[in-house]
């Protein structure tokens, strides 16, 4: 093989590691959770299998493998990545505060999904042990048991980074999609003509003969697309041609299969479990295999879910919408691998909580895609604005039409609100909150501080320099930009003339791509008094102290404030909270302890 097909292959190889094992764990539980409460008669199995293929049509292939990977940045993609796109569109304005608001939601249904997905695929794999004669009479509680053992571990594991097994990742997902296409292909030779459920027209029929109940049943088709938007929130791990590359043929697989299971239903209309019963009619032999295979396969669509949780809060973080939170980065060679504890568990119990609430993965199937359906259709509105104010107007109405296709889905998923559906606006609610303390929480404290402008304090600091009673060495101080001067520095030189021979305002600037970082030392602002800015993209990972003695800094103490927040306000008393759990500005981006002096500045907000 040639190095150019190795690399075609290999990215297909991975990008199925770590982009499609939501997706393609579905076939787990999809069907089964559908004919729970549909008749399998020959035309609900047609119409459905229609209803499923179009909407991998509409809602993976259209919306996400095409519409929303032509908007990249830097090759990355996701919520975070359209609003910075539409930031740049939208000079100001209200439109812009609702884009912000879309952006919020999205993100927190993702993160949302983040604890249902795992709790789902890994539970759903593990009742596949019931049909085995000796695990036959495991009751539930050994199961959810069983299921929780399994996500403890994976989150265990997490800090040691997925660098060294994602290599396995990939190979084994490929395993995973031979053995769905396979043994659909197996079931669809007992009855070939279920192929032509591919034609949309059995969908429309199913509507017609079915009216508002075929409505409803929406609410259970979209759990065949749940994962579809990893395509695009992935996009920066792996690049855009393998990712939609690999997205062929594991529609292909998908398609296969759902159509073998509903071949497999036509004969055996009481099966219990569709995939697993499907299996284990067409071999004996090969069904304990397969139920490892499956295990395996949710776990690593799981490890992919948290992966993408980190790889969110981090984008969170570099943009300001997310308190600081400490930060481990896992390998050397992918920025994007990095892992953070604090969510890390928290995910893991809210995971388990969430598996003892439920029981059974089919009674969370009840509360799973009102995130996943809130999400598309963000994105979809997302999109739509986006195209409109581009060259590409004539993606306008294709946009749209999926943003209709999307809010349809929508609507028909808030039938399941009662049943268990409000769990994911519960677990959206925690990010939500948290986004919306912290970005009012930090424009109102800024309020508060009332920062001097430069031109004011260069004034009354060039009057204490000349006097010349300046500490020998060098003296940093963090700053937000060089125009504003924060109050503890004005405390610091100004009010009890703490000023060195040399003085350096550093301050770190997120630009709106996602990588690239460059730093620049401005020497000559004033006697004594010079500053150092660092512009980085808000995927990249900033080493200070590098930069500092890359630029011949050596500094004697590095200053930074501390804000001791005063307040009646309950808001403001929980923003104050978070400040104090989380890690500050200094401890986040690791400098050296023993140089380091906070200066308190005490607020009243």
């Amino acid at each position: 093989m040639s190095q150019h097909q190795q690399s075609y292959w290999g990215g297909i190889v991975k990008s199925m590691g770590l982009v499609f094992g939501d997706i393609g764990t579905s076939p787990i539980y999809t069907l089964t959770v559908i004919f729970a409460i549909t008749k399998p008669t020959l035309d609900n199995i047609l119409g459905i299998l229609s209803l499923i293929v179009w909407t991998l049509i509409i809602l993976v292939t259209v919306e996400y493998a095409w519409l929303a990977m032509s908007l990249g940045r830097k090759g990355e993609g996701g919520t975070i990545v359209l609003k910075e796109i539409l930031v740049r569109m939208l000079k100001g304005g209200r439109s812009l505060g609702m884009v912000g608001f879309l952006s919020f939601v999205g993100v927190s249904l993702l993160l949302g999904d983040g604890v249902i997905t795992p709790a789902i695929s890994i539970l759903s794999a593990v009742e596949g042990l019931v049909l085995i004669p000796a695990c036959a009479s495991l009751s539930q509680g050994t199961l959810i048991l069983i299921a929780a053992c399994i996500a403890i571990t994976l989150f265990v594991f997490q800090f040691k980074g997925t660098d060294k097994v994602a290599g396995l990742f990939g190979p084994l997902m490929v395993l995973w999609f031979i053995s769905l296409t396979v043994s659909g292909l197996i079931a669809i030779g007992d009855y070939p003509s279920i192929v032509r459920a591919v034609s949309p027209w059995y969908a429309i029929k199913f509507f017609m003969t079915n009216g508002l109940s075929a409505f409803f049943v929406l609410s259970e088709v979209i759990l065949c697309a749940t994962g579809g938007e990893a395509l695009y929130a992935d996009m920066g791990h792996l690049g855009r041609k393998p990712i939609i590359r690999a997205w062929c043929f594991v529609f292909l697989a998908l398609v296969i299969n759902y159509l073998g299971q509903g071949a497999f239903l036509l004969k055996h209309p009481d099966a219990k479990n569709t995939l697993f019963g499907m299996v284990q009619g067409e071999s004996q032999l090969l069904y304990i295999p397969f139920l490892i295979l499956t295990i395996m396969a949710t776990v690593i669509a799981s490890q992919a879910l948290i992966s993408g949780v980190f790889s969110i809060v981090y984008q969170g973080i570099t943009t300001r919408i997310m308190p600081l939170m400490k930060v481990d980065y896992t390998s050397s060679q992918l920025k994007s691998q990095i892992y953070i504890g604090s969510v890390n568990w928290f995910l893991m119990v809210l995971v388990i909580f969430i598996m003892l609430v439920f029981e059974k993965s089919e009674n969370l199937a009840a509360a799973y895609g009102l995130a996943v359906t809130g999400t598309m259709t963000i994105t979809g509105i997302m999109m739509t604005i986006i195209f409109a104010h581009t060259k590409k107007k004539w993606k306008v109405p294709i946009a749209f039409f999926v943003t209709v296709a999307d809010a349809i889905f929508l609507i028909a998923n808030l039938n399941k609100l009662p049943h268990g559906g409000y769990w994911s606006l519960i677990l959206a609610g925690v990010p939500f909150t948290t986004i919306l303390i912290w970005t009012k929480g930090q424009r109102a404290l800024y309020k508060a501080l009332r920062p001097l402008d430069v031109d004011t304090f260069l004034l009354s600091y060039e009057q204490i320099y000349t006097k010349g009673r300046t500490i020998p060495g060098t003296g940093l101080f963090f700053t937000r930009e060089w125009a504003v001067v924060p109050p503890y520095v004005v405390h610091c030189m100004i009010r009890s003339n703490i000023i060195y021979e040399r003085n350096i305002f550093i301050s770190i600037m997120r630009t709106d791509e996602p990588f690239g970082l460059r730093a620049r030392l401005i020497s000559d602002r004033c006697a004594g008094l010079e500053s150092f800015e660092i512009f980085a993209g808000y995927m990249e990972v900033i080493d200070i102290e590098g930069l500092l003695k890359k630029n011949g800094i050596m500094e004697k103490v590095i200053f930074y404030g501390v804000e001791d927040i005063a307040t009646a306000n309950p808001v403001w008393k929980v923003f104050s909270l978070i400040k104090k759990l989380t890690p500050n500005f200094v401890q986040f981006n690791k400098l050296p302890a023993s140089r380091l002096q906070g200066v308190l500045t005490r607020v009243e907000m």
